[in-house]
């Protein structure tokens, strides 16, 4: 790894030096991770595991990532809004997962603040993608330094605020913006990535919902 956060693959292939080499890791960071993302589904699955993330390494979590699909009915939240005092004691006994009460609580608390956003706006994309941060919001230039000086932003901040009056849980300003990064709403790819490119030429193809 050079001082500037990035890593040469065996494949010749520079890389953000995060993913640590390991394949499952590493295949998220080029097949995953800042790709835009508007699958409702999907989104409200992230903002809920970086919410088990808090305290732990996202890896922790990526590698359970199909036991908690599992767990949590695939992340429909129809479904996981429905779930009741016994599916929390089962969810508590699992194995395979984070067994945090506070955390599974949570989540099914946030399955049902996700339908009420869903009725209010027709979808979860809409409502988070209104606040991609716009270009004078962001860095001229993303490199580590910049990468480790902010773990949240402005815009994650006043997004967590709103979420917390709306009665979401676990979804403080640094998981916000983890969950920013991840889906694509901001690209933080380091300068130096091969896939900072590519998630630039996805950004711009990109419909918004």
């Amino acid at each position: 790894m050079d001082g500037q956060g990035i890593i040469e693959g065996e494949d010749g292939r520079f890389r953000c030096a995060w993913h640590g080499g390991l394949e499952d890791y590493r295949r998220y960071h080029d097949e995953e991770w800042g790709r835009p993302v508007t699958d409702d589904r999907r989104l409200f699955e992230k903002i809920c595991l970086e919410g088990f993330q808090s305290g732990l390494s996202w890896l922790t979590i990526l590698r359970k990532r199909e036991n908690f699909r599992n767990a949590f009915a695939g992340f429909d939240f129809d479904r996981v809004a429905q779930f009741g005092e016994d599916d929390i004691e089962r969810l508590v006994a699992d194995a395979g997962i984070i067994r945090h009460r506070g955390k599974i609580v949570s989540t099914i608390n946030n399955a049902r603040r996700a339908v009420e956003m869903r009725e209010e706006f027709g979808a979860l994309a809409k409502f988070f993608w209104s606040f991609e941060p716009g270009a004078h919001e962001r860095p001229a230039v993303m490199d580590l330094a910049t990468l480790r000086a902010n773990p949240t932003t402005d815009v994650s901040t006043r997004l967590s605020k709103i979420l917390k009056k709306r009665g979401w849980t676990f979804v403080g300003p640094t998981t916000v913006y983890a969950f920013m990064q991840a889906m694509g709403m901001v690209n933080d790819h380091l300068e130096g990535c091969f896939c900072q490119k590519e998630v630039d030429e996805m950004r711009l193809r990109f419909t918004r919902p």
